[in-house]
């Protein structure tokens, strides 16, 4: 079994973040309490009543749709040019996929795990670190793999993986069995994925497994309507005709969680939401704002959009198929749709003058 110092601090680390998050629930379940009984407005109610999930909260909820089934068979492309063929390697050498971001402070916190689990387990187990390409670069990519010596593959995913494996929180492990089922999906570096490791390891020599059902990922394409956050059905072409519609892809977190690790994806954010809110005023166009579902639940959406009084309608895009049925890497990216619902133009990353995107001129 793998062990060290990071091991144990994350397995206390865990246990002492489960009971913050436990207190904290009690804590708001009373306020919320009270400020139904006191009549508050519904804002504030959202505020103290949104119920938090840990990361591995998420993680837990992602591999209840996983575990036991078979795994994707896909090449995946390293960032140095080798490729990774999955379906070559079931009934061969276990996997284990780990998800991560450069901007991800637990994903920098957990690396000597991982480093020291590819020294130790290399030979035995294919091991992936997959970045999962959220607002990067591949300069960022490599430099990340340079400054902290990692000598383990590296793949970006192109989406394929996030959508098979149901992404939801970074960083998200997930470890397939000789057989080429999946075995375990969690997000602490703690005792338990240790163990799940280690069985991994010592697993009996297996054929691939047939029968039931192989984790694909989902051919996205742009839907006709969005479900938005308040459940009503919003086309993305305009019924009454004659307005363009501007689709805002975001993540709430990113104003707070990116300002120290990527300071400027941080403004743009912020930026992206003002500028929104500020057209939208303005007759023409059409507003939706699409929440990526990675470290997001619609409590937290709800939470974001009461914290920040947004007006225009939100979507939360869960599976993450929104995202890449338009091809969207970076958060914030706006997408005009015309009439039709057909994309015109995009801004990505970097957020300048909205209103020339959307037609300053039009009535």
């Amino acid at each position: 079994m793998i062990s060290g110092r990071l091991d144990s601090k994350n397995t206390k680390a865990g246990g002492n973040v489960m009971r913050r998050v436990g207190l904290k629930a009690l804590l708001l379940l009373s306020i919320a309490s009270v400020a139904a009984a006191v009549g508050l407005p519904a804002r504030a109610a959202a505020l103290v009543a949104a119920p938090e999930e840990t990361g591995a909260d998420r993680a837990e909820l992602a591999g209840k749709a996983l575990i036991g089934q078979r795994a994707p068979t896909l090449k995946l492309r390293t960032i140095d040019g080798k490729i990774i063929d999955l379906a070559k390697l079931y009934g061969h050498k276990p996997v284990y996929v780990k998800f991560w971001a450069t901007w991800c402070v637990y994903c920098l916190e957990q690396m000597p795990h991982f480093e020291r689990t590819f020294e130790t387990l290399g030979g035995d187990v294919q091991v992936i670190a997959v970045n999962t390409n959220f607002n990067e670069t591949p300069q960022r990519i490599a430099d990340y793999r340079d400054r902290h010596g990692l000598k383990m593959p590296i793949v970006v995913d192109d989406g394929r993986l996030a959508s098979a494996l149901n992404l939801r929180v970074t960083p998200q492990h997930v470890l397939i069995g000789r057989d080429g089922r999946v075995t375990y999906v969690g997000h602490l570096a703690d005792a338990k994925l240790d163990i799940a490791l280690a069985d991994l390891r010592v697993q009996a020599p297996a054929t691939a497994s047939a029968g039931g059902r192989v984790l694909k990922p989902v051919l996205a394409r742009p839907p006709a309507t969005i479900r938005t956050l308040a459940g009503t059905a919003f086309p993305l072409h305009d019924p009454a005709g004659g307005r363009v519609t501007a689709l805002v892809f975001f993540s709430p977190w990113c104003e707070s969680y990116l300002k120290k690790t990527l300071p400027a994806s941080s403004i743009a954010c912020q930026s992206a939401r003002e500028q929104s809110e500020a057209l939208s005023a303005k007759a023409g166009v059409r507003w939706l704002g699409v929440s990526s579902g990675l470290w997001t639940n619609a409590a937290e959406l709800k939470a974001y959009q009461a914290k920040y009084r947004v007006t225009i309608p939100l979507a939360l895009d869960t599976t993450g198929d929104l995202f890449r049925a338009y091809k969207v890497t970076q958060a914030p990216t706006v997408v005009l749709l015309g009439q039709d619902g057909r994309e015109i133009r995009r801004m990505a990353g970097t957020m300048g003058d909205l209103a020339p995107l959307v037609g300053r001129t039009r009535p």
